[in-house]
């Protein structure tokens, strides 16, 4: 039996329902554009087999591992690497009856749509996953893995992914990527230029690694200008490595507009390790604002990921070290903390800013009249915690009406987890046929116009928003 209705996230009327599977029977099969995430570039470079089960499913997945950590079961128990590179349990197939133990608790949740996906459609399974089928999905699961179709190449494929970005930092050589653009797989993998070792004052060992940021470039990066040029030059690296956007995860979305000798100044203060928090703060928003005036030059989309408590628990961050599930939703301002940069950039038509948020209450009030009025904004999906059928439907409901569907940037899955790309996008394009089929049957778009709509949000606007 299949473990996923066929109708799942369609509209439970009749009509709106029938209209629905009707769309998404037109956006199903299309290429899956992918142009923000975190998988690993080193998988499709060297195409080695994935290890095991509970390598591929649980500890890289922190949407996974944080729902058992809330229950008690500790990050070590699931083989979850500690900041020092060890790990605790090393036993896979422990692992994965743990996860199997604990795989009701992802009832209701989008992470148990994502997961039944790639059982049923990536791995063939047809049985309910839970401690009396434990031994069965691994062994079955594990049997896959060895063999050629299941390599990270063969996948990416099978997938129908059209083009698939990775983040890398600064001060990354990019070796990864240098390796499959040199070999004779065709497969489109790109980087993109995540700088925040290099431009955040609190990120953990920045003097230094502003250092470093000179050594790689040649600039003098103990000045200003050499700074900036600095990341002229890194941008330039990460282009050739197939780059088109830039990403940047700030707590706020704070923006500034100093003079140079201002920010001159700060910037003196913040290699010094003498910045307050407002400092740090105010350092970070100067940067947004110098990002987005290299991207009138060199072409990069500026993404804003805004918003994000990072690393809660000092105690996790110090054991396990970052991106370990305790980043945060926060409330953030957007009207006046991107006013400096908008009233810089903001009319330029040449320019792309993609706008997310952790702060729902912003959508209507805040992102989208923004998004609806300055030429150079769009309007990212919903990201992290609300990528799911239910904020998907909030974010259409609540930005459509201002800003239409045409300031918004399409959808991307942002994970860490290769086999829920095309589960994450399956969930993207039924919610947002649900949302026109809707509109359809209430009479507020015509039907014709519906069908384009829906393969634009899947398909052109993250080509175009990304310059793919």
């Amino acid at each position: 039996m299949a473990l996923l209705d066929q109708d799942r996230l369609f509209p439970v009327e009749d009509k709106p329902r029938q209209i629905a599977r009707a769309l998404y029977e037109t956006v199903a099969d299309l290429p899956i554009i992918s142009p923000h995430g975190h998988c690993d570039p080193q998988w499709f470079a060297e195409n080695e087999r994935f290890p095991n089960p509970s390598e591929l499913f649980v500890t890289p997945d922190h949407y996974v591992f944080r729902m058992l950590v809330s229950q008690g079961v500790s990050m070590d128990d699931l083989g979850v690497p500690r900041a020092d590179g060890s790990v605790g349990e090393a036993d896979p197939r422990k692992i994965w009856r743990i996860f199997a133990e604990h795989f009701h608790l992802f009832r209701g949740t989008p992470s148990s749509l994502w997961l039944n996906h790639s059982f049923e459609h990536v791995f063939g399974l047809d049985i309910p996953f839970n401690t009396d089928t434990a031994d069965a999905y691994y062994d079955h699961i594990e049997a896959k893995l060895a063999e050629d179709a299941f390599r990270p190449r063969a996948l990416f494929e099978s997938f129908g992914i059209e083009c698939l970005a990775t983040t890398e930092g600064a001060l990354d050589d990019l070796k990864w990527h240098a390796q499959i653009r040199d070999s004779d797989w065709n497969g489109r993998v790109i980087t993109t230029y995540r700088p925040d070792a290099v431009v955040d004052p609190e990120f953990e060992g920045f003097a230094e690694n502003v250092e470093k940021f000179g050594a790689l470039t040649g600039e003098d990066t103990a000045t200003w200008s050499g700074y900036l040029n600095a990341h002229r030059l890194r941008r330039a690296f990460f282009k050739e490595h197939g780059a088109t956007a830039s990403d940047h995860g700030h707590a706020t979305a704070r923006t500034e507009a100093l003079s140079r000798q201002d920010a001159e100044a700060l910037f003196q203060k913040a290699i010094a390790g003498k910045c307050s928090k407002e400092e740090a703060d105010a350092f970070r928003g100067q940067m947004l604002t110098e990002m987005a005036r290299m991207s009138l030059d060199d072409g990069l989309t500026l993404q804003i990921h805004a918003g994000s408590v990072r690393n809660h628990s000092s105690k996790v961050l110090a054991s396990h070290g970052r991106d370990k599930g305790f980043d945060i939703p926060s409330r953030t301002d957007y009207v006046h903390a991107l006013r400096p940069l908008l009233s810089e950039v903001g009319m330029e038509r040449d320019l792309n800013i993609i706008l997310f948020t952790l702060d729902e209450t912003v959508y209507g009030r805040e992102l989208a009249p923004l998004a609806g009025a300055y030429p150079a904004l769009r309007l990212g999906p919903p990201w992290w915690f609300f990528d799911s059928y239910e904020g998907i439907m909030r974010f259409r409901e609540q930005t459509t009406e201002t800003a239409g569907f045409y300031n918004t940037a399409g959808f991307n899955d942002d994970t860490r987890a290769f086999c829920s790309i095309p589960a994450r996008h399956d969930v993207s394009r039924r919610s947002d046929c649900a949302y026109l089929a809707t509109l359809v049957a209430t009479g507020r778009l015509g039907e014709s116009d519906a069908f384009e709509v829906a393969h634009d949000l899947t398909y052109r606007l993250a080509k175009e928003a990304y310059r793919l």
